[in-house]
């Protein structure tokens, strides 16, 4: 595959988009120390802040969620690159005095072994941070362990969740009991069509056919599932991949839902609502109730085709907290 991306020097690549984004949204977030992004107005002390660390490459994710009802701060490392550990305690300093620091991690192997690292020597300088881990990719099967089970888009709702309830100046163990309801209430299906090439390296992440896809790809292109299949309908995927989902949460009639089509970044807007048409058909069918919905770019691979399939299960509690305002770059409620 020929790369061919707007790009100046390769090994600036992470610096460069975050002074951009930062430029482009200076009303909600600012850049600090080079790789850590956090709100432009800070959140009152007397509130619990959330953070949240990865790799970059997968814009807008993780710091486009960093704003009022959301993140307080996105630790970011290198493309497909955890931080390490002394940036993310860098970040977490910041919020020393918070009532609270919440630490998102989403399930892969660099970002939790960084992530720990943090979490100690957080606690050598009296940082005492609590920690979230999102698992919800279902590939390896509904009942592997979540220490198998990859992070993939999920964590964007479950942010939006911990942010508000951060906001309504809930204590650290309040919030992580609402958002661990609603972590074990969600998860997520990947189809690959095309894999991204990575922008520093030049090289394909993983490898497909023309004519294959593969149900359960990871988003830098780890295999998944039973491996590449024969390019099927939108139809026979969305179904396949809807149903699985609900399979895996034991979705019961009646209960309600958020259903997200997540484009990995070369998936056109056509086909992710082409789609959310069927999987939405299959939803409401076994009596779930769709009532939050959204198809759009969340979490990419660069110009990897395909998307992420999303469901997460509400109480009354986690719908609330799900609409309430935020105002965050990519993620603005009112």
């Amino acid at each position: 595959m020929v790369m061919k991306k707007f790009m100046n020097d390769p090994q600036r690549l992470t610096n460069e988009l975050l002074e951009g984004y930062a430029l482009c949204y200076p009303d909600k977030v600012k850049l600090v120390s080079e790789k850590i992004v956090v709100r432009a107005t800070p959140k009152s002390k007397d509130k619990v802040a959330i953070v949240t660390l990865g790799g970059a490459g997968h814009e807008p994710a993780l710091s486009g969620f960093v704003g009022e009802g959301m993140l307080d701060a996105s630790v970011v490392g290198d493309i497909f690159a955890a931080p390490g550990a002394p940036k993310v305690v860098e970040a977490l300093r910041m919020f020393k005095d918070n009532k609270g620091i919440i630490l998102v991690v989403l399930n892969h192997e660099g970002d939790q072994r960084n992530a720990a690292m943090a979490l100690m020597m957080a606690a050598k300088e009296g940082i005492k941070v609590s920690k979230i881990v999102t698992a919800e990719d279902i590939a390896p099967g509904a009942d592997a362990p979540r220490s198998d089970r990859r992070g993939l888009g999920g964590c964007i709702p479950l942010i939006k969740i911990l942010g508000a309830a951060a906001e309504k100046g809930l204590d650290v163990d309040e919030i992580l009991s609402i958002a661990e309801r609603f972590n074990e209430r969600m998860a997520t299906l990947a189809v690959t069509l095309k894999v991204a090439t990575h922008p520093q390296a030049g090289q394909e992440i993983g490898a497909l056919a023309d004519d294959q896809m593969e149900i359960g790809m990871g988003q830098h292109g780890e295999g998944g599932g039973n491996g590449p299949e024969l390019m099927q309908s939108a139809d026979w995927v969305a179904e396949t991949m809807t149903t699985k989902l609900i399979r895996a949460l034991k979705a019961q009639p009646g209960e309600k839902i958020a259903l997200i089509v997540n484009g990995s970044g070369a998936t056109t807007l056509m086909e992710m609502f082409v789609v959310f048409r069927k999987a939405y058909e299959v939803a409401t069918a076994a009596g779930l109730k769709v009532v939050a919905s959204q198809c759009d770019e969340l979490l990419t691979v660069q110009e990897a085709s395909g998307f992420q399939l999303f469901i997460g299960v509400f109480d009354d509690e986690t719908l609330a907290l799900y609409n309430a305002p935020s105002n965050a770059p990519y993620w603005v409620q009112r």
